[in-house]
């Protein structure tokens, strides 16, 4: 795929990770808003006035909350004033909602942060059977692991610098889509920690915002956490009365956009520079890792867009006589299931022992510094790949508030208003009826019990430290 393809805007929650694509090499998923497909190489003008009348859909059909089809074949268009809309949008109160993972800010927050990310159901995803379990085995789960990740974040300063680092890429990108004379509230939605997505819905609401574009700080679409944050939205504005009619659009991934693409290739180009023999340096692409049932039960698509990320890369490298060699693996396995392999730690190892000596390593899932970066990277793997033989270590900084970085990310907003539509308002559904109080207390009491009986089991805590970083 060209590196000058768009972000993708798709429609509803519900998706078929098993369809094929109309438009060459991509890999689409539907959410549960509008779809439309626009040039990345369009021009401010052309994005602010018009959109691409040829839209690729990943289905020949999508439907939306209540299951109506809107578009029946894979040429999909609009109606007219749905485009018309956009040319007034000056007059409207356009919103940019930014979703991110959240992170602890001290030390006190790790525990609770921890619980709140293993409650999640899209992290620890257990059979309907059992579901009842998911809080208490959060809770089991967090103190465990609590103690060893306050270790991790006392070693960068005793907590996160992903809030500080989102709010300033979202100040950067409300000035530059003001210079580009779009201006916006743009909004910061943690999914674990404050602020929270809830939080940002509810400003969003007060400030009666009339066009909302919901952009993830996650260049690849993954379930764990993209999908996740859209749950959570699909759940609010479904029964709400304010949020259903509330024009939206939502761009799933931007891994393809030039800009992102572009922006990766300097940063690489210069730290080679850093090396005694930049032609010899192996580019090492470490990303966070799914668990494997994800891919081939769920249909995540996600390790299909990070392959396609790197060769839109490395193809941006080769253009500019950069062919240095290059390889992939994942970091950040949790829990005792098989993750998306290569293992970083194992590679780095193997690395030593091939004889590479000189190694920079691109954290490409990330774009934001944080202990996954900071920590885990910059110290733990750096370590080991001393360790290991390597003897030349470089890191590649997070994109952060990288000026095209974020200049691509405003491009990325205006190409997506056109598109906003409103979500239709659907019926509580059969699993939300089954959520009744009584229910759920009798859930949670049993649940507590088991969680109980299980922190009081040597041989369960020990499994856990073991598999638990």
């Amino acid at each position: 795929m060209e590196a000058a393809t768009s972000s993708r805007i798709l429609p509803h929650m519900n998706f078929n990770p098993n369809s094929t694509s109309s438009c060459p090499r991509a890999k689409s998923m539907s959410i549960f808003f509008n779809t439309s497909k626009v040039s990345a190489n369009s021009t401010s003008n052309d994005k602010r006035s018009s959109v691409a009348r040829g839209l690729c859909l990943s289905r020949p059909v999508q439907k939306d909350l209540d299951g109506r089809t809107f578009c029946s074949t894979g040429v999909c268009t609009y109606p007219s004033d749905v485009f018309e809309s956009y040319s007034h949008a000056t007059e409207e109160k356009i919103g940019v909602m930014l979703l991110n993972l959240g992170g602890p800010e001290t030390l006190h927050d790790v525990q609770p942060f921890l619980f709140n990310l293993f409650a999640d159901p899209d992290i620890i995803r257990l059979p309907r059977l059992f579901r009842f379990l998911q809080r208490p085995l959060a809770q089991l789960i967090s103190v465990l692991r609590a103690p060893k990740s306050k270790e991790g974040y006392a070693a960068i300063g005793g907590g996160s610098p992903l809030r500080k680092i989102t709010d300033e890429q979202a100040n950067a990108i409300k000035l530059a889509l003001e210079t580009k004379e779009v201006p916006a509230n743009v909004y910061v939605a943690m999914r674990y920690w404050h602020p929270f997505t809830e939080e940002a819905v509810h400003q969003i609401k007060r400030d009666r915002i009339t066009r909302l574009v919901v952009l993830p700080l996650y260049p690849q679409y993954s379930i764990s956490t993209t999908g996740s944050s859209l749950r959570v939205l699909r759940d609010m504005f479904r029964d709400d009365t304010y949020l259903s009619r509330l024009p939206v659009a939502i761009i799933q991934s931007w891994y393809q956009r030039e800009g992102y693409i572009k922006s990766m290739a300097d940063l690489i180009e210069k730290e080679l520079q850093v090396f005694p023999d930049p032609e010899e340096a192996m580019i090492f692409f470490s990303a966070h890792g799914v668990p494997v049932s994800y891919v081939e039960d769920a249909g995540d698509p996600y390790k299909d867009q990070m392959e396609e990320c790197i060769f839109l890369i490395m193809q941006e490298l080769k253009s500019r006589g950069i062919n240095n060699d290059h390889t992939l693996a994942f970091q950040s396995r949790v829990g005792p299931v098989e993750w998306l392999k290569p293992y970083t730690d194992e590679v780095l190892v193997e690395l030593g022992q091939q004889g590479v000596k000189s190694l920079l390593a691109v954290p490409v899932s990330f774009v934001s510094e944080h202990i996954e970066t900071l920590e885990e990277i910059d110290m733990e793997y750096k370590e080991l790949a001393l360790e290991s033989g390597i003897v030349n270590w470089g890191r590649v900084p997070a994109l952060n508030c990288t000026p095209s970085f974020i200049t691509d990310l405003a491009d990325a907003v205006i190409e997506a208003l056109p598109s906003a539509m409103a979500i239709s308002t659907s019926n509580t559904t059969t699993e939300e009826a089954e959520n009744d109080i009584v229910g759920y207390a009798i859930k949670m009491l049993f649940g507590s019990i088991l969680a109980f009986i299980l922190l009081l089991s040597p041989k369960v805590i020990l499994a856990f430290r073991n598999y638990i970083p």
